[in-house]
């Protein structure tokens, strides 16, 4: 496991640092973070201290890694502004290697060895929930900034956990009328066989039932399976389309094996966004053509995605991405909720006047019904966080893969993608 990093600034010309190197790089690194950072510390004020857990290695690294450029990118933006009431913000960031055990580990350590004040992060649904209890016994706000698995906010529920970004049952009610009325009634899913997967299958298949549509069969394939012919290859049948719902190199090979065994000429395909994030999208070339999908970011300025705020946010980002050795990327759906959700941390701690674990109660208050408006904070747009649930409903946008690029079809304001809580918290 690489160790936490407790650096201000954690990507140079090389990408993600080791622990060693940062000992050795620590004097640059602070200089980099300028003039605030050096004031905070001469003036004798404790900087927030930010933990971040991120799969850095293993099969979700290449998400992890753009995760941790757009928490980075937030914690730097809010550093040059002044801090947080005063105050520096330090993030520490600890390598899960994509592993439940692992990472649960990483977090006890984030929360008892380096005494985080607030958790910022999560990125696979099975870790994050591994993860929970651990936040929970030691009062310690966690702020997911990844993880979809629909369990958190609803049966999983707690008052510590919140997800200021899209779950599957709000994308599934944003985008189920569109598959049935414009695609076909008819669908067949695969899905990544684990806690995201399976409660995203679930959401999708309820949705397309509402919308006059019919699941005719669905397929789980585990996670990193390398060969997905024996599973693609009972595939058959009178339907419409194949929605898939996968993740990373998954999603490279579903649809690299689906287009080599003829599937997807047969059937239309659609699938959660994560199926052609942009770091993707050079490993699946042509074969990616016609895809549609629905996601809460993409990198492009269709009308009405032509704001300031977002082209600045793109801006910078891939400032980030070239300077981590990621020439040619754009930002994708993992950079933008790891930023945003850092700020509403920051937003939350403004409002309540937190200043540790001992005020968690009042950061939790100030953060529950949450109004985030589209600005240089929330780039994405307008959303809410649910009180009743800690649950976020954010605009969505449906597109398509025409010549290797996003295609806006439409866009779902947050107001029309709300679906009843389905959460007590536990007194």
């Amino acid at each position: 496991m690489v160790e936490s990093i407790k650096t201000p600034s954690l990507l140079g010309d090389a990408g993600l640092i080791t622990r060693r190197r940062a000992l050795v790089g620590s004097a640059a690194a602070l200089g980099a973070a300028a003039g605030p950072w050096r004031v905070a510390i001469g003036q004798g004020k404790k900087p927030f201290r930010i933990g971040t857990e991120q799969p850095l290695t293993g099969v979700a690294a290449l998400g992890g890694k753009t995760a941790v450029i757009g928490v980075q990118m937030a914690v730097d933006r809010i550093n040059r502004a002044g801090g947080i009431l005063g105050r520096q913000v330090e993030l520490i960031v600890a390598d899960d290697e994509s592993k439940p055990d692992t990472g649960r580990r990483a977090v006890e350590k984030l929360v008892t060895e380096d005494e985080i004040d607030v958790h910022v992060g999560g990125y696979l649904s099975n870790i994050c929930i591994a993860c929970v209890p651990v936040f929970v016994e030691h009062n310690v706000v966690n702020m997911i900034s990844v993880c979809l698995d629909t369990t958190l906010t609803t049966s999983k529920c707690n008052r510590y956990t919140f997800r200021p970004f899209d779950f599957a049952p709000a994308q599934a009610v944003a985008f189920a009328p569109y598959l049935t009325s414009k695609m076909g009634k008819k669908w067949q899913i695969a899905y990544a066989d684990y806690s995201w997967g399976q409660s995203t299958k679930d959401a999708y298949a309820a949705e397309i039932k509402k919308s006059g549509g019919e699941v005719t069969g669905t397929i789980g394939i585990p996670l990193g399976t390398a060969d997905m012919t024996p599973f693609l290859s009972k595939i058959s049948g009178d339907f419409d389309g194949l929605f898939l719902i996968f993740f990373g190199p998954d999603a490279i090979r579903i649809v690299t094996q689906s287009y080599d065994l003829g599937l997807l000429k047969k059937y239309k395909f659609a699938g959660d966004g994560a199926i052609a994030v942009s770091a993707q999208l050079p490993a699946l070339g042509d074969k990616i053509e016609g895809f549609v999908g629905i996601d809460r970011y993409v990198p492009v300025f269709d009308p009405p995605l032509d704001t300031p705020h977002l082209h600045a946010f793109l801006d910078e980002a891939v400032d980030r991405f070239k300077k981590a050795g990621l020439s040619g990327a754009l930002p994708d759906r993992y950079v933008q909720s790891n930023f945003e959700a850092m700020n509403a941390v920051k937003v939350g701690i403004e409002k309540s006047g937190f200043q540790g674990r001992k005020d968690s109660d009042k950061l939790i208050a100030a953060l529950e019904g949450l109004e985030m408006k589209e600005s240089a904070d929330f780039p994405q747009g307008d959303k809410i966080l649910r009180k009743e649930d800690h649950q976020a409903f954010v605009r969505e946008i449906i597109f398509e893969m025409k010549g290797g690029k996003y295609k806006v079809h439409e866009t779902i304001p947050w107001q029309k993608t709300v679906v009843p809580a389905a959460c007590t918290f536990a007194a």
